[in-house]
């Protein structure tokens, strides 16, 4: 019996080792290592050439130990372990990609006005590129949308804000997350991505692919290979102005995460910046910005513990929620208080 208990346990320790790598192996994956090694290829080019240092100090620079055995590092390091272990426990009972495209489908055949595509050119052809390219896009604005929600949202921003509370950025500050967010993201990536594959699934007679390069979406392949990984670094590589109207560059994202006021819900895109032009959230980089990250101190009480880093979030949303009720509770006494007195007055 106890060997047995062991033998579990040591199985899904062993599956849990295995989660934690594939991340790294995976070029579906944001933190694939080849996606790592470009950005700090790219980053490294960046810094010896524009910053115009010396071999070794732009080496020392790029990995500085200062950043990369950080407290608020380590605390990153954790948490992706720790919510990767979460996921793996409540993913099964989570909605999927499947359900909404198979929802989807069977609507889509109870409707006369979208029909299914017969010109072989066309869904061998054109449907593939533009599933492709539909798929990168809807997804991208759905991030950008419920990204925004989180900092607009009170209750949403209790949790978003342990995202936040990162004083130093690394590739891997990009799990520093409370599993609620987690579950809302899983969330969006069913609903958005599940209706996109069912639709397109719909008008090719099931005849669909995406454009990839060893698995990955095309588009996804080369906004991870060419540095989004440094999007989450200490190294602010700027775009031209022109461009930073498209693209967010890492020095645009970096942006988003500093602790001034006149930067707070600014720059909220993942890889497109005309989503935050057209909102209005739109904020420009400049070579050699100092920003410090982390959140002001009046919420700051996050900070890098692990357990207040998960128990918190939740106890101010339920303060929020009891807040809520507590308004909608005293407003309908009050209007019944009224309704009635006022009735039998009236009579």
């Amino acid at each position: 019996m106890i060997w047995s208990t062991i033998l579990m346990i040591m199985d899904q320790f062993y599956h849990l080792v295995d989660f934690i790598t594939s991340n790294f192996l995976d070029p579906k994956k944001r933190v694939f290592l080849g996606y790592l090694f470009s950005g700090f290829f790219i980053a490294f080019l960046w810094v010896l050439f524009v910053k115009k240092i010396s071999f070794k100090q732009t080496f020392n620079y790029i990995f500085d130990k200062r950043i990369y055995f950080a407290k608020s590092a380590i605390s990153d390091y954790f948490l992706y372990a720790i919510n990767l272990f979460v996921m793996i426990i409540f993913s099964p009972i989570l909605l999927s990609q499947l359900t909404i495209a198979t929802v989807i489908f069977e609507f889509l055949h109870t409707q006369e006005f979208l029909i299914p595509i017969e010109n072989i050119f066309v869904v061998s052809v054109i449907i593939p590129v533009a599933f492709t390219l539909c798929y990168f896009v809807v997804d991208d604005f759905s991030k950008f949308l419920v990204h925004m929600l989180m900092h607009k949202i009170p209750f949403l921003w209790c949790f978003h804000k342990v995202h936040h509370s990162a004083e130093v950025l690394t590739p891997i500050t990009v799990f520093r997350t409370h599993p609620i967010e987690g579950f809302i993201f899983v969330l969006r990536n069913a609903i958005t991505q599940g209706a996109v594959i069912g639709m397109f699934y719909f008008i090719s007679n099931g005849n669909i692919d995406l454009v990839t390069v060893l698995g990955a979406n095309i588009f996804s392949f080369c906004f991870h290979l060419f540095g989004s990984n440094l999007r989450h670094s200490h190294i602010n590589i700027c775009y031209w102005r022109w461009l930073e109207h498209f693209l967010i560059s890492p020095a645009q994202h970096q942006i988003h995460h500093s602790v001034k006021k006149i930067h707070h819900d600014k720059n909220f895109g993942v890889t497109f910046a005309f989503w935050d032009l057209i909102f209005g959230s739109l904020v420009f980089s400049k070579i050699n910005q100092q920003i410090k990250y982390g959140l002001s101190k009046k919420e700051n009480y996050i900070k890098h513990n692990i357990f207040q880093i998960y128990i918190f979030p939740i106890r101010e949303s339920l303060n929020i929620l009891f807040v809520i009720c507590k308004k909608n509770i005293t407003r309908f006494c009050n209007f019944f208080y009224v309704s009635v007195f006022k009735y039998k007055r009236d009579f």
